[in-house]
C-alpha cells in the first residue's frame, strides 16, 4: 500500500506543478528581510525523513528529498511574500524592493581581509595618473594570417611559428647561436620579474631587503663596536696586548677597561683638599653599604 500511495502522490504532484503562494504554518516563521533570512521553528516530520526498505527503492528514497525540497519551497515563498509587501520602485525597467536594516548580526568566520598595499608600479601609476588599458585577448597576425592571443602559452606557440628562422645580418655574429641567446635573454627576464615579485611581497610585509650586490646598513657594525672588538682582541693575548702593534692613532675603546680584566685603568687624581677627600670617602662608604655583599663572616663571633 505504501508503494501505491507514493506513486499516486507523485502523479498528483506532477499534475499540480504550480502551488499556491499562500503558505500556512502552525508557528509563524521569523524573517529578517535585511539579510533575507527566514527561521522556521516548526517541528520536522521525522517519518518523512526516514528511508523505508522496499523492492522499489528508487521511489521511496526520493521521499526525504521531496519533503525537504517542499519545506524549503514553502519557507522561500513566505520570504518572497514578505518582500512584495515592501515599497518597490522601477529602475531600468526592473522592479527593485527597498530592503530594511538588518536585525540579525551574522558573525564572520574570519576577519575582514585588509586591502593589499600598492606595488611600486601601481603607486607610480596612481601618482602620474596612468590608467590601465584593457588589452584585447586576440590580435590579427598578418604573417600567420590568423587570430593569435595577446598573452598566455598559446601566444608563445604562435611566436615560435613566426620565428622558426632567424636572419643574421652581422657576419661577426654568424658563429654564435641566436636561439640560445634568445633563450638566455628570456630566462634573464623571468629572473628579473621573479626578483621584482619578491620585492613587492617584502614591501607589503615591511621587510627590509638588501640591494643588489650590497647589504643594508644593519649588516655593518658601527665605529664604536669595531673599536671595542679591536680592543678586546688585542687584550685577549697572554701579555694583555702589551707587545701587540697598534695602528696609527689607534686608541682603546671607551669604557672597555672595566669589562676586560687585567687592562690598565687610569689612576684617579689625588684629592686637592680635605673636602674632596672627605667626599670621596663618603661616596665609597655609601656604595659599600648599599651593596648586598656581606662584609663580616656569619660564623665569626663579633662582640656586641
Amino acid at each position: 500500500m505504501d508503494v501505491v500511495n507514493s506513486i499516486l502522490q507523485n502523479d498528483i504532484q506532477k499534475k499540480n506543478t504550480h502551488k499556491s503562494t499562500v503558505v500556512n504554518k502552525d508557528t509563524e516563521i521569523e524573517t529578517d528581510l535585511g539579510t533575507l533570512l527566514a527561521l522556521d521553528y516548526n517541528a520536522l516530520n521525522l517519518k518523512a525523513l526516514k528511508y523505508k526498505a522496499s523492492s522499489i527503492i528508487f521511489i521511496l528514497k526520493s521521499q526525504p528529498e521531496e519533503y525537504l525540497r517542499s519545506l524549503t519551497r514553502d519557507n522561500v515563498q513566505i520570504l518572497i511574500n514578505k518582500i512584495w509587501e515592501l515599497p518597490v520602485e522601477r529602475v531600468d525597467e526592473v522592479i527593485v524592493a527597498k530592503l530594511p536594516k538588518q536585525e540579525f548580526i551574522l558573525p564572520r568566520a574570519r576577519q575582514i581581509p585588509k586591502a593589499r598595499p600598492l606595488t611600486k608600479w601601481q603607486q607610480f601609476a596612481k601618482e602620474k595618473g596612468i590608467k590601465r588599458k584593457n588589452k584585447p585577448k586576440v590580435k590579427w597576425d598578418e604573417e600567420l594570417q590568423k587570430w593569435i592571443p595577446t598573452f598566455g602559452y598559446k601566444r608563445n606557440k604562435a611566436i615560435k611559428q613566426k620565428k622558426w628562422l632567424i636572419e643574421i645580418n652581422n657576419k661577426s655574429k654568424a658563429a654564435e647561436n641566436p636561439i640560445a641567446d634568445a633563450k638566455a635573454a628570456k630566462e634573464e627576464r623571468k629572473s628579473k620579474n621573479e626578483l621584482q615579485r619578491l620585492r613587492n611581497i617584502a614591501k607589503a610585509k615591511n621587510i627590509k631587503i638588501p640591494k643588489v650586490g650590497l647589504p643594508t646598513k644593519e649588516h655593518f657594525a658601527d665605529s664604536q663596536q669595531l673599536s671595542q672588538a679591536m680592543t678586546i682582541a688585542r687584550a685577549s693575548t697572554a701579555s694583555l696586548g702589551k707587545f701587540q702593534n697598534r695602528l696609527p692613532k689607534e686608541k682603546d675603546a671607551k669604557g672597555i677597561a672595566k669589562q676586560v680584566p687585567g687592562m690598565k685603568r687610569k689612576a684617579e687624581e689625588v684629592p686637592r683638599n680635605l673636602q674632596e677627600e672627605k667626599k670621596r670617602n663618603t661616596n665609597l662608604a655609601d656604595n659599600v653599604l648599599k651593596s648586598n655583599t656581606k662584609i663580616l663572616r656569619e660564623d665569626f663571633s663579633v662582640p656586641k
